[in-house]
């Protein structure tokens, strides 16, 4: 069986890197919840350490004048990337089921974000994180199957993380603006990590610097061009093209909203699989 994950359904040109323009027959993962994950300690003040985290963004993402976040990852040093390690390691030992929710949303959305990056540090040089074939099954492609740590004593993947966790506990399309596949059509990595309290603010900066990009969604000769995840993952947008459209029109600012207002469809999707190395 094909594995879809935050890739949805990909195709391959000689480069080895293509998004499919046209919609793919085949959905990417619904959000199927795995239950042990919702326990939470509403009451909990435990806060869980993201400075080592937020260290190595303050370092290593590039704010690049065309709007994309870039990780020099050619540039990070042993101690920096041992630094990861060990920050990996503290989230995979923390007990996540001790802490209130919003303290593990922020947890959980960290997480994917920094084992991605530890999964493209551990596989240099590649051109793009669907290089990185090490997923089981035998048509599965990048990293997101492979139980990668364990949480709990649990193994879990990128996509439990997402598709298991994040998504059918939180319901929340912003989700998809806060978690980053290593890619120039993702939302950017953003420079400090997620926090509780800030969180909700952060995820709606996200949205509106994503749909206002060229790589979320552009008018093009009047027609409407988004981003794949708004196909890949329609379930969380409304389940239809109109839903997607009422999502961008939430965000969307000046021209681009005045557009959106008149549009009734969307009449492509694109996405740029290229690693997002400075």
């Amino acid at each position: 069986m094909t594995h879809f994950t935050r890739r949805g359904f990909i195709g391959f040109s000689a480069l080895g890197v293509v998004a499919l323009a046209a919609k793919p027959s085949v959905a990417a993962p619904k959000a199927e919840l795995w239950d042990r994950w919702t326990r939470h300690d509403t009451a909990s003040l435990v806060r869980v350490d993201h400075s080592a985290w937020e260290q190595f963004l303050k370092t290593y993402l590039k704010d690049n004048p065309s709007g994309l976040n870039r990780v020099d990852y050619a540039g990070v040093s042993a101690a920096d990337q041992k630094a990861l390690d060990g920050y990996i390691a503290l989230l995979s030992g923390t007990s996540i089921s001790t802490l209130n929710g919003a303290e593990q949303q922020a947890y959980w959305i960290n997480f994917y974000n920094a084992l991605t990056i530890q999964v493209v540090l551990q596989h240099m040089p590649v051109k793009s994180v669907l290089d990185i074939n090490i997923s089981p099954g035998l048509f599965s492609s990048g990293p997101w199957g492979k139980k990668l740590v364990t949480v709990e004593g649990e193994e879990l993947s990128l996509d439990d993380m997402e598709h298991r966790i994040l998504r059918p506990i939180w319901k929340d399309p912003r989700i998809h603006y806060g978690v980053n596949c290593a890619s120039v059509g993702c939302p950017d990595l953003i420079m400090n990590p997620y926090d509780p309290a800030t969180l909700d603010a952060a995820l709606t900066a996200n949205a509106i610097a994503y749909v206002n990009s060229p790589r979320g969604v552009r008018i093009e000769g009047g027609k409407v061009i988004a981003s794949k995840i708004y196909d890949w993952f329609i379930e969380d947008f409304g389940g239809n093209e109109a839903g997607v459209l009422a999502h961008l029109r939430q965000y969307a600012e000046g021209d681009l909203k005045v557009a959106l207002e008149k549009a009734t469809k969307i009449s492509d999707y694109e996405y740029d699989w290229s690693l997002n190395a400075a």
